[in-house]
């Protein structure tokens, strides 16, 4: 650790994140968990992967984070007939004013700080893996030549139901690179009555920029310097270890139906998304309730299922849920 984490970082912290999360629910009607997991992502650096129905505002979400934010944003339709090149672009031939003919790479919308693929599973499992190197590196590759993405960088996709006609499941080597996968459910009574309240009268919603890019990089920065004690790590690692089916802390239910557990980009996430929630609740220290509260969007996508499980219709939060109670906290 390069610099000790302050009083004045972490109150910093505290109140662009509570800005931010009030200008965005200017907009959404309620999905506090769900803006809370997104903005924890994004604070990690990491990737996010929003599944829903249709019509419940996913898209709209994402599009009121980009005018919270002062960052540039590009928003990619992914259709069956999308290819490679439309999202990370491709190498044109360009005449020069004396008559020559050259190369020149013409970027794609993967450039942007934020970019947003929507119903990413719409598209072929040959087009979603375009977005692979980009989320994990940082960069593509055209024509055998690597181009550097802006910084800071985000991927925040959606999409629909697997189930749903028309939709192709995400590579898990894809997948595994979403640092969080949120559930969107529908909403209930009195949610959609502040939905009917707020679109369908005269009044028009504005969302102002509350932060920009240099402000996000340095909030990343102080959700790196908070301290997480050996227990702690060792309580994310046994709840990790707990999804193997052949792990001394798997539970019935984990050897049962799962086929493979988590990797350890699992367990990176539930570190930096708990230091992310030591933050919020005013903490230097990350405290093993700070891994139990974010435990489900950071490992749900990441566990395989068994024919069984599928068959039954059991889910990877159900295998999670066992672990919650049946993984003890190590000894201080």
């Amino acid at each position: 650790m390069t610099e000790k984490l302050s009083s004045q970082s972490v109150d910093q912290f505290r109140l662009h994140y509570q800005s931010l999360e009030s200008e965005i629910s200017k907009c959404i009607v309620g999905y506090k968990d769900v803006i809370d997991q997104v903005l924890t992502a994004m604070m990690s650096g990491g990737h996010v992967l929003v599944e829903g129905v249709p019509g419940l505002g996913k898209t709209l979400l994402v599009k009121t984070i980009t005018e919270a934010t002062d960052l540039l944003f590009r928003r990619i339709q992914f259709t069956p007939d999308l290819m490679p090149a439309d999202i990370t672009g491709t190498n044109v031939i360009y005449d020069d004013e004396h008559g020559g003919r050259s190369f020149r790479f013409q970027s794609g919308p993967i450039f942007a700080n934020l970019v947003l693929a929507d119903e990413i599973n719409r598209a072929t499992p040959k087009t979603q893996s375009a977005v692979l190197e980009a989320m994990q590196e940082q960069c593509v590759t055209v024509g055998g030549k690597t181009h550097k993405l802006p910084n800071p960088f985000w991927v925040l996709a959606t999409q629909n139901p697997i189930e749903m006609e028309g939709t192709y499941p995400l590579p898990e080597a894809q997948i595994d690179r979403f640092f969080f996968k949120v559930d969107v459910q529908p909403q209930g009574e009195e949610e959609l009555l502040g939905i009917i309240e707020r679109t369908t009268g005269d009044d028009e919603i504005k969302i102002s920029a509350v932060l920009n890019g240099e402000q996000i990089a340095q909030m990343q920065v102080t959700v790196r310097q908070v301290l997480v004690a050996e227990f702690v790590q060792r309580y994310a690692v046994r709840l990790a270890l707990g999804t193997h089916p052949k792990s001394e802390y798997a539970t019935d239910k984990t050897r049962q139906f799962v086929r493979f557990g988590v990797s350890p980009r699992g367990v990176q996430s539930l570190i930096l998304a708990g230091k992310v929630r030591a933050l919020l609740a005013n903490r230097y220290q990350v405290s093993c309730e700070d891994i139990r509260e974010i435990v489900r969007p950071a490992l749900r996508h990441r566990i395989i299922r068994n024919f069984e499980a599928e068959a039954e219709g059991i889910s990877t939060d159900t295998v999670i849920d066992s672990l919650l109670e049946c993984v003890a906290e190590p000894a201080v």
